[in-house]
């Protein structure tokens, strides 16, 4: 733009046709994400300086990316920070140009041990053993992990597929082998053999466009019916652990057969207005004869204003009328994404295995499956559903019993912004669904109810279960939006119990940043900060989360935590469990006052004593509970309660 043009003023017509996108852009639907009053709307922006809020999470540690992932400026993916993984006191880090292994021996204190750089896009990792898995789907990646790209169409550089790394010295990481697959892996899942012990299987899951059968011969591009088709088929590695580089190819699943195009809802409100704006802005810049690079970068400048003018209102009667208009001249309006026809689903973006139940979820354009797993070569389609609320099907996790089973939409593809006071509180949501008889019904929603600026990319992405024994409670990053964790025990009602979150990386454009993912793992929850680098939190009491439940939760150790790989979980018999049932028994008024007073205080006395006295004090608490279940309005909390008091008898 020429400084005449950058000078240019204007005029009030132009001007009434952005108070007009405001106008339309504050009717806000009635179940809007219109949460103002929360402490984290507002906050200041910044990179490493933004401001704050948070309830029930302390941040106990933060470190910085290593100086290879830093770009020159914020925002893109080509550095971004991505997935975690781990095993034992290390953690792994994704990145879309390697991996980052950080040393959590003490969480307080992560150190790195090493900044592997490797171009992968987007280097979602899992770990097995002393093996690490490293997702590669960009075209340019190459075997060498080079960054000088791959220019042949036809080249045997090219890696796309599954680099296997070997981790016994974390310090030292050694790639040894790479398994190449038709459509590259966006992301991939873990799945142990139930039998053989020194294998594991890898379900790909890959976005690319076939590749060229001249490249990869098994690689055909056919449609729905070919059998031979890469385009609709889950790709199953075969990984022996003490041999990885026999890595290889085994089955193909056709678990999409007979899906067709999926519904999903259309354009979001605010997305109208903004279309509507730069397109009433393009006609009128038009009719003022300036040059089309001008029009170009003034009908941007209307869509910056669009957000500042929506503080400003007017009568009703004037703004329906302008909303009215705009609406009219915004009709023809193609907005990328939203309410475009889908063909039937081609690929899973996740897939959640829970290989205690024999079941996996799978996020799969535009469809949730549930996938029978006891055969992991072959897993088998059990149900499909959809969701007309969801645009893009992301990803999944069960609760511990296999009783409920949440689906995440990442609408916007995680670099828009998507939690906006106008956005729908059903989109870019997470969708509840109960489980029963291997049936799924769709119960619920949550989305984590901050609205969030314009210039923050956010919607739902990874997370996991929080172990607080009688409860479903989940971590979950959104990526600008924070870390988020809710209580989904009432799958019809989930309730946000927790949070963090910052302000915008950039107050007057969308810089892409914000949390990856949040997992909880051996007491502390770890969140990948796209653009900043990894945060360490502690959870804090709240009248939501006592003490007592966060103590029963950290007693769950895991030796390794793959997030698409769910572990069940399992609880010790210990006090700190028991005093967290009673705790919910308080809550939830599961029994009366003076009887969950009266349990509190034999808890404490027996804790106090030892030898065959406690064992005499518990054996009494248990027969006193049982008792108790019968007239409980919580009878299965009491039964829970029982049997961790009996188990205490026997230590």
């Amino acid at each position: 733009m020429t400084q005449k043009h950058a000078s240019f003023r204007m005029p009030a017509t132009l001007r009434t046709l952005f108070c007009a996108a405001a106008s339309l852009a504050l009717a806000l639907p009635a179940h809007a994400q219109s949460n103002t009053n929360d402490p984290r709307v507002g906050l200041k922006p910044g990179l490493y300086d933004a401001g704050t809020a948070s309830k029930g999470l302390q941040l106990v540690a933060h470190r910085n990316k290593p100086e290879v992932f830093k770009p020159n400026a914020p925002g893109g993916l080509t550095y971004a920070n991505s997935d975690m993984a781990f095993g034992g006191h290390y953690l792994y880090q994704g990145n879309f140009s390697g991996f980052q292994i950080w040393d959590i021996s003490n969480p307080l204190q992560p150190r790195i041990t090493e900044a592997y750089a490797c171009f992968t896009e987007q280097g979602d990792v899992s770990i097995y053993g002393h093996l690490l898995f490293v997702s590669a789907e960009n075209t340019g990646n190459r075997l060498d992990c080079g960054s000088q790209g791959v220019k042949d169409s036809v080249s045997k550089e090219r890696m796309l597929g599954i680099r296997i790394f070997d981790i016994a010295d974390p310090m030292h990481p050694k790639q040894v082998a790479d398994v190449q697959t038709c459509r590259g892996s966006h992301t991939h899942t873990l799945v142990p053999d139930p039998i053989d012990k020194g294998v594991v299987y890898v379900y790909v899951s890959g976005l690319a466009r076939v590749r060229s059968s001249s490249e990869m011969p098994s690689c055909e591009n056919g449609g729905v019916d070919d059998p031979n088709s890469a385009q609709f088929r889950l790709e199953v590695i075969r990984v022996p652990l003490a041999h990885p580089e026999q890595a290889k190819i085994v089955s193909t699943a056709r678990i999409f057969n007979d899906l067709t195009a999926p519904p999903t809802h259309g354009v979001a409100y605010a997305d109208t207005a903004h279309g509507a704006a730069i397109a009433a802005a393009h006609r009128m810049l038009g009719r003022l004869g300036l040059p089309a690079s001008t029009t170009a970068a003034d009908s941007n400048r209307a869509a910056r204003m669009l957000s500042a003018m929506q503080q400003s209102r007017n009568d009703p009667a004037r703004e329906k009328a302008l909303s009215d208009s705009l609406r009219a001249m915004g009709a023809n309006v193609r907005m990328p994404g939203g309410g475009q026809p889908r063909g039937g689903p081609s690929q899973c973006h996740d897939i959640t295995v829970y290989p205690s139940a024999g079941l996996a979820a799978g996020a799969c354009s535009g469809y949730g499956l549930l996938l029978d797993i006891k055969d992991p070569t072959h897993p088998v389609r059990i149900q499909a559903v959809a969701d007309s609320n969801f645009s893009f099907w992301h990803s999944a996790t069960f609760n511990n019993a296999a009783t409920t089973l949440l689906y995440t939409d990442e609408w916007g593809g995680g670099t828009q912004p998507k939690c906006r006071a106008s956005d729908p509180i059903d989109w870019g949501a997470d969708a509840v669904f109960t489980l029963r008889n291997r049936k799924l019904n769709h119960v619920g929603y949550f989305k984590m109810p901050a609205a969030q600026t314009a210039t923050e990319n956010c919607v739902a992405h990874n997370g996991g279960l929080v172990p607080v024994p009688g409860r479903d409670i989940m971590v979950q990053g959104w990526y600008q939006g924070g870390v988020s964790v809710f209580d989904f025990t009432n799958p019809a009602h989930p309730k946000e119990i927790a949070y963090f979150d910052r302000g915008p990386i950039d107050a007057s454009k969308l810089v892409i940043g914000g949390y990856w993912a949040g997992y909880y793992y051996n007491g502390y929850i770890y969140g990948s900060e796209i653009a900043r680098g990894l945060d360490v939190f502690k959870l804090t009491p709240t009248p939501d989360l006592t003490q007592n439940e966060i103590d029963a939760a950290n007693l769950v150790r895991f030796d390794r935590l793959n997030p698409q790989m769910q572990p069940k979980l399992v609880w010790p018999a210990a006090f700190p469990v028991a005093r967290a049932y009673v705790d919910q028994l308080v809550r939830d008024n599961g029994l009366p006052a003076a009887r969950t007073t009266a349990i509190m205080t034999a808890l404490k006395s027996a804790e106090q004593m030892s030898g065959a006295k406690r064992t005499a004090a518990l054996k009494t608490l248990a027969g006193e509970l049982d008792h108790d279940a019968a007239g409980a309005s919580d009878a299965t909390r009491v039964h829970a309660l029982a049997a961790v008091v009996k188990g205490l008898e026997t230590k």
